[in-house]
Order: C-alpha cells, then sequence, then structure tokens
C-alpha cells in the first residue's frame, strides 16, 4: 500500500501539513487531506442563519499506519475516514462539515486557532489510533464536542481518554458504535445551537440520542455452568503460600501493595533470566511442543511456522524453567517490550496459552493488576482468566474483550478443547500469537482487583460472538453486557484498559470477597 500524498487544497494544489495547520484562516477549511475533502455546500438554512460549521478531526498518527499499535502496521484509513465522511454528509444535510487531520495537541491548538476565522460552531473527534491526544485540546476549549471512537483502532485512547475527561468537562459527549448511523444521529444534534440550544443542551441531546439508540441485545442464551468454588478464607490462604514472577516490567509500588493486601509473593526479574532459560531449552522437545501446536490449530497463517513455533516453544519451555526455579504458579512477561527491545526471541503468547490451559497462569504486558487478579480467581473459581482491551459497541450492546492470547479450556484443565488458529502477533504482523474461538452462551465475569486502591471492578456479559476482523487484536469476544452500558464509560482512567474474564457466575463469591479482604466492590456496568 502506498502512503498517502501531502495535504491537498480542494483546488489540488498542494500543501504541507504544517503550511495547512498554520493557515489560520477561512481558507484552512478546505484544505485536507487525500480523501478527506469537504462535500459541496448544500442550499440548506435553519431559521436563524446558516447550517452549523462543524470540524470534523481525524485524529490519527498518520493516514497510512505507521507503527505497530491498533488497528495493525502498515493499515490504510482512506477508505474509513471517506466512509466516515459521506455518511455524515448523506444523512445530515442541516450539518456543514470541515475534515481535517490531527496527529497530537499542537495540531488541534492550530485548528482551535483557525476556528473563528472559519465559522467554527462545534467539533467532532474521531479517534483513530488509541494514545494520539487531541481530543484533550479540543474539549478543554470548551466548545460543543463529540468524540467518537473508531472501534478496533482507537478504543483504548477513547476509553482512557474519555474517563478522565468527563470528571473535568461537561462540554462533550460520546460516540462508542460500529454503526456510523449512530455517529451520524449524534451529529445531527448541532443543529441546536443555531437555534437557540446552548451547550449543555446540546450534550444532553447526544447523550439522549446514545441512550435511545443503545442496543438492546438478544434474549440471554443460558448454558449451563456450574461452579466449584473454594471457601473464601480458603482463598485467601491459599494466596499467601502463592508466587508470580513479572518480567521487564515495573509497577514496583503496586507490587508492595500487591504483597501486603492479598498475600501473593512478587519476584520481579529481567529479560536476562528468562532470555538465558530460553537458550538452555531442549530443542527436541520444543519441535516436538511445536509440531503439537501446529497439529492442533484450525489453520497456521504464519511465514515459516515450523522456525516461528520452535521459538515460541523454546520460550514456553524457558517460562516453565523460571516458575519452577522460583516455585511461583504465574508469569507476566513484558512482551512488546522485550520482542520489540530483542530482549526475547519470540512472542510469549503460546506459552501462555498452554500455561493457562493446564491450570497455571501466564499474562500479558507485566501487568501486575490483572496478573494478580487471575491468580485470586485462579484459588478462587479454579479458571483460566482472559487479559483483554476491552471496545465498546452501543449499537449491538456490546463490550468486545480483545487480545492476541486467551485460553483454548476456559472451564479449567479437565475441560475439552476450543477451537484455535495460530497468526502473527497483530499489531507488528510478527512472531505468533493466537486466535481461540470461545465458547458462546455463557455468562462471563469481568473485574479487576485493585490492591493499592483496595477495590474490586466487576461487570458482566453473556459470551455471544467470535469476532473476526483485522484490526486489533487476534480473540475478540464479544459479550451482551448485563447491566446499565452507560456506566460503562467511567472507570478506564483510574484502572487502565485491562480487564479480565472468567466464565461463570462470579458476582457473589466476588462480593463474598471483597467484604473479606475490607475492599470496595464497584459495579461498573
Amino acid at each position: 500500500m502506498k502512503a498517502h500524498s501531502p495535504l491537498q487544497s480542494g483546488c489540488a494544489c498542494c500543501l504541507s501539513r504544517r503550511r495547512f495547520l498554520a493557515a489560520g484562516c477561512s481558507t484552512c477549511a478546505a484544505v485536507v487531506a487525500q480523501g478527506l475533502r469537504p462535500h459541496p455546500a448544500r442550499a440548506t438554512h435553519t431559521a436563524q442563519g446558516t447550517r452549523p460549521r462543524v470540524r470534523l478531526i481525524f485524529a490519527c498518527w498518520a493516514l497510512h499506519h505507521d507503527r505497530p499499535t491498533w488497528p495493525h502496521i502498515g493499515y490504510d484509513f482512506a477508505g474509513d475516514v471517506q466512509q466516515v465522511q459521506d455518511v455524515l454528509a448523506q444523512r445530515c444535510p442541516e450539518v456543514e462539515f470541515l475534515p481535517a487531520l490531527a496527529h497530537g495537541p499542537e495540531d488541534a491548538q492550530q485548528l482551535l486557532a483557525a476556528g473563528d476565522a472559519d465559522r467554527i460552531d462545534g467539533y467532532i473527534v474521531y479517534q483513530m489510533n488509541n494514545w494520539v491526544q487531541v481530543m484533550q485540546t479540543i474539549v478543554a476549549s470548551g466548545k460543543p464536542t463529540i468524540v467518537a471512537d473508531f472501534p478496533y483502532a482507537g478504543s483504548g485512547g477513547f476509553l482512557v481518554f474519555t474517563a478522565a475527561l468527563r470528571r473535568a468537562h461537561q462540554n462533550f459527549s460520546v460516540v462508542a458504535s460500529s454503526d456510523l448511523a449512530d455517529l451520524a444521529a449524534a451529529a445531527r444534534c448541532f443543529e441546536l445551537l443555531k437555534t437557540g440550544g446552548g451547550v449543555t443542551e446540546f450534550v444532553a441531546a447526544c447523550d439522549r440520542v446514545r441512550r435511545e439508540r443503545t442496543g438492546r441485545g438478544d434474549s440471554a442464551p443460558c448454558q449451563d455452568d456450574p461452579l466449584q468454588l473454594a471457601d473464601v478464607g480458603q482463598c485467601l490462604e491459599a494466596l499467601k503460600k502463592s508466587r508470580l514472577v513479572t518480567v521487564g516490567g515495573g509497577m514496583q509500588n503496586i507490587a508492595q501493595e500487591i504483597e501486603q493486601r492479598l498475600g501473593i509473593g512478587v519476584i520481579q526479574i529481567g529479560f536476562e533470566e528468562l532470555s538465558a532459560a530460553c537458550e538452555q531449552a531442549d530443542a527436541e522437545q520444543a519441535r516436538q511442543i511445536a509440531a503439537r501446536w501446529k497439529g492442533a490449530a484450525r489453520s497456521v497463517q504464519i511465514a515459516d511456522p515450523d522456525a516461528e513455533l520452535e521459538k515460541s516453544a523454546r520460550l514456553y519451555l524457558a517460562q516453565q524453567a523460571v516458575l519452577a526455579k522460583h516455585q511461583a504458579e504465574a508469569i507476566t512477561i513484558n512482551c512488546l517490550g522485550g520482542f520489540y527491545g530483542g530482549h526475547l526471541p519470540a512472542y510469549p503468547c503460546l506459552g501462555f496459552v498452554e500455561l493457562l490451559d493446564a491450570g497455571l497462569i501466564g499474562a500479558c504486558e507485566a501487568d501486575l493488576l490483572s496478573t494478580s487478579t487471575m491468580l485470586v480467581i485462579k484459588h478462587l473459581g479454579g479458571r483460566p482468566g482472559f487479559i483483554s482491551d476491552p471496545v465498546l459497541d452501543t449499537s449491538k450492546r456490546q463490550i468486545i474483550y480483545a487480545h492476541c492470547v486467551a485460553a483454548t479450556r476456559m472451564f479449567g484443565p479437565a475441560s475439552a478443547p476450543n477451537a484455535y488458529e495460530i497468526l502473527t502477533h497483530s499489531e507488528d504482523r510478527k512472531g505468533a500469537a493466537v486466535r481461540s474461538f470461545l465458547p458462546l452462551g455463557y455468562l462471563t465475569t469481568t473485574l479487576e482487583i485493585h490492591a493499592a486502591r483496595q477495590e474490586i471492578l466487576l461487570h458482566q456479559a453473556w459470551a455471544v460472538e467470535n469476532v473476526v476482523i483485522d484490526r486489533a487484536c487476534r480473540t475478540k469476544l464479544a459479550g451482551q453486557i448485563v447491566g446499565d452500558v452507560e456506566k460503562l464509560f467511567t472507570y478506564w482512567d483510574q484502572y487502565g484498559w485491562h480487564r479480565v474474564t472468567f466464565y461463570g457466575d462470579l458476582r457473589e463469591p466476588v462480593r463474598e470477597l471483597a467484604a473479606a479482604l475490607q475492599f470496595k466492590f464497584i459495579e461498573e456496568a
């Protein structure tokens, strides 16, 4: 795929991005990227003048995605950008949209500076990459704003950033939907600004539209799923004897709180110890494990699968060796930093699957909060957790749990495995990762146990779909939300993006656990 040309004006006169943003005049509104041309103005007028003018900002690192993060390296946003413009133009003829790109706070500030000259009434920030910081500057201006998520692309920043901004600002509303008609319905609320409505009325109208258009969901499926639970007291005693290893990570303060409040021993080691164990791994044993993985997979879609899977198998054997050395039952690895930094020969994803399926714990990204949560539920309910980066889709009343690894025995080591595929790690298209086709029709419980905050955050959903789309992480389990969807916009800035999903109705056992720990129990839906 080719990178896009420099920004162009409506008359095809080439300008650099910097010249475009620095223009600061009414011409600026027509200067857009290839694929971002405003639709021709229509003759529609409101009772008090012309149509409201809305700056439609696509927040992304680059139109041709140039780094290993969601949706994935090499992704071409041009078609999605054009689709958003087309839908808004068709469904909102009463609103004039002026499209622009912004790649960070500086760009956002220059767009704001051009707002008076361009007679901008409000803004839409379409979050196309996770951590591009554009919405903060736009929202802080106090102007009427809609922040929308491009699902499986900007969802992390959308959830974390908007949760924080909503605590400080009341001038914006949010759209988290795979149906662009929901964004158009919210955008029509800009008409209020030309008929006497203010910012408060605008936000209230957008929020009302979102609630009204939130899907009802199908009637909840109901698969029988009896849990064999340990006594909470027994669980807490077992945790005092448990240990977890974190590789190449930080979070020292969290480690201390986990030890003090949950009783879990936290052992912090560097990449060099895991790498040394990998070098010492038995090559023949690694080949046999790789062959087993390959033979059991529904499909294998990676280059040179034998060599890649053998590297993953050696890393799995190294994980086993480290766990045995430290007498631990959980390991979490700074996998992205380790792989990108050349400290690890492979991603640990397949090794994590193997550990989880065997009743141990392999957890992503050196996330001690999620790893300790998985360890607690292992001793309380005997089941593995699926650590994920969630995505909200109000149009379907769904939360989608996405990551490049998941167990294949979600009901415990004795249960039958579900199908899986082996693909590259999604963001960088390298290594080997897993798409696990998780069981459907069951109630799931998703939580984070935060030892430092002395809180447990929980919501529930019915597992309804394994989503296959070539954006974001490989495994994507869609859950139909049980409870208040609106509350799910609240806690992402305080807990971070990760959540851990377990099969089974764990609500009351976890409530009892919170009481025993003297932690606050929070239902986030």
